[in-house]
């Protein structure tokens, strides 16, 4: 027998407890018979003034991490989505390797990471060596993203740090913010946006930029789920969200 409403696939769906974006973003991207399971890694909302403030929140993440995935596991999911993006990005192409080995190791069933779906959906696109970013981190975290992308073959060549001063006010930065953002990282030499930080609702805005640039603006949270429909067989396409979830 197979779940009721979750016949194709139940995702078994990792976030921090303050994150208030990246579960709407999902569930409007989410295609009949998939269902999303969320479970929580608890942390306290405690301002972020600078890198040793984002090293502790950091910190808080890692402590929590594994009891989140053990919690979701025992709604026997059939895969793991990461809804949280820094720490799939620290150490390099290196260090996302190793969490996700980490993770599926303790989960017993494989996982999609926002750094690898960044690094797919790029690749998707083709043609991309030169890229802007953008993130809601203290130049700590800014440095890690970077590195990642460095490693993976492409070049940042403008990156907007937001600099959010806790983790659930990075739900607060509006969309004409982003908006302002897009505006200002892309200039002619750059082939793609990214942007990371699941807890910037840039799903809708993204999809509109992509459109009025002309060229790949790609929201992290947008890359994570179709990620991980593609990886399951589910090819559905999703109008609203840019070309990624619609044409591949």
């Amino acid at each position: 027998m197979t779940d009721s409403l979750g016949y194709r696939r139940k995702f078994g769906v990792i976030a921090p407890s303050t994150n208030t974006s990246v579960q709407p973003e999902f569930d409007s991207m989410r295609p009949v018979g998939v269902t999303n399971h969320f479970s929580r890694i608890v942390i306290p909302d405690n301002p972020v003034r600078n890198d040793d403030d984002f090293n502790k929140l950091m910190n808080d993440i890692r402590s929590t991490l594994m009891d989140s995935v053990d919690a979701v596991m025992t709604c026997s999911p059939d895969y793991i989505v990461m809804g949280m993006s820094a720490e799939t990005f620290w150490d390099g192409l290196d260090g996302s390797v190793e969490l996700q080995q980490r993770v599926e190791a303790r989960a017993g069933v494989k996982v999609a990471m926002g750094s690898d779906a960044c690094r797919a959906a790029l690749k998707a696109y083709g043609g991309i060596k030169r890229i802007s970013v953008i993130t809601p981190y203290m130049p700590v975290g800014d440095q890690q993203v970077r590195k990642f992308f460095a490693d993976c073959g492409f070049e940042v060549v403008n990156l907007k740090g937001l600099k959010c001063p806790g983790p659930m006010l990075i739900a607060h930065v509006s969309e004409a913010e982003l908006r302002d953002a897009i505006i200002e990282v892309d200039d002619p030499t750059v082939d793609a946006i990214v942007q990371v930080g699941t807890n910037l609702a840039m799903a809708r805005v993204a999809g509109i930029a992509e459109f009025w640039l002309g060229k790949p603006v790609i929201a992290i949270n947008t890359a994570t789920y179709w990620w991980a429909l593609r990886q399951n067989g589910i090819d559905d396409k999703i109008q609203g969200f840019g070309k990624l979830l619609s044409h591949y």
